[in-house]
């Protein structure tokens, strides 16, 4: 079932939701049967949302991991602790060393592997610090049937489980979910790493990330709601969604635009008029 403007505004059958409630009720038994939890959290709507039913259900026994790297936006780090800091959670934020890698800095098709493996490992090490033994992240129904997920490979490497895919929540029920709970992040965008910005193949390096970080931040700044700064040496392709492409073009939006990219380092500014979708530097 797709995430639409009706659920947006809470309509939905009654069965629909009772359903997604029952899985809800299947989480919390899951979570609580382990005692105590480590839980990947990047302030993301399924991370957000696994993070607020484990603390619900084992209170200060769920730990909640918060990764910081130059692939995490400063804006999205602080609101993420912000958040975490409003609900009460128990948070760490763990410093991640996958820059210190060539197999992720080179870029090739198994980076997401390496990152993920990266943090598991760092959670993994605070779990046992803490006397914990599980770790979890927010992996759903919905992206077990994404074959490009390198991240799941990982996770079973390092015992990561993913309680929201195992119970069956897939996206549209989480957002309803989140939305029930107060959770400001029900209808987030979506958002992956500062890397992924990056064309397959080409170098990550912190300098470009920083230009991409500066990029998107003038995006959201300007109010839009899903975009990306793909990054391409000296010009930067920017993707909204394609019913915000006239605002972009709109002229006194576009010269904000072009001045802001302008002043994070990129001398070519286009906008891509297919709009947002993901993995578009991937290949």
């Amino acid at each position: 079932m797709r995430y639409n403007t009706q659920k947006r505004h809470g309509i939905m059958n009654r069965d629909w939701l009772e359903t997604a409630l029952q899985k809800e009720t299947l989480l919390k038994d899951l979570l609580s049967a382990q005692g105590a939890i480590v839980v990947a959290y990047s302030g993301g709507v399924d991370s957000t949302y696994l993070a607020d039913v484990a603390h619900e259900t084992l209170g200060d026994r769920a730990r909640l991991a918060l990764a910081d790297s130059p692939s995490i936006p400063r804006s999205e780090l602080e609101e993420a602790r912000a958040l975490a800091a409003a609900r009460g959670w128990n948070l760490v934020v763990l410093k991640t060393a996958e820059f210190d890698k060539d197999e992720f800095l080179r870029n090739d098709g198994r980076r997401c592997y390496v990152c993920k493996g990266e943090l598991f490992e760092q959670m993994n090490v605070f779990a046992r610090s803490e006397g914990i033994s599980c770790i979890a992240y927010g992996e759903t129904a919905d992206d077990s049937a994404d074959a490009t997920r390198l991240g799941r490979l990982a996770a079973r490497e390092h015992r990561a489980l993913a309680p929201l895919q195992t119970v069956g929540l897939v996206k549209d029920e989480i957002r309803v979910l989140s939305r029930r709970r107060g959770l400001p992040t029900w209808n987030k965008a979506s958002f992956a790493c500062l890397a992924s910005r990056v064309p397959k193949g080409s170098r990550i390096d912190a300098e470009s990330l920083a230009r991409i970080e500066q990029a998107e931040e003038a995006l959201k700044n300007l109010g839009f709601h899903q975009y990306r700064a793909r990054h391409h040496g000296d010009l930067c392709r920017i993707e909204v969604d394609a019913n915000e492409l006239a605002r972009a073009v709109d002229p006194a939006v576009r010269e904000t635009i072009l001045r802001e990219l302008r002043n994070a380092g990129y001398r070519h500014v286009t906008l891509d008029l297919a709009g947002y979708r993901t993995g578009s530097t991937a290949t």
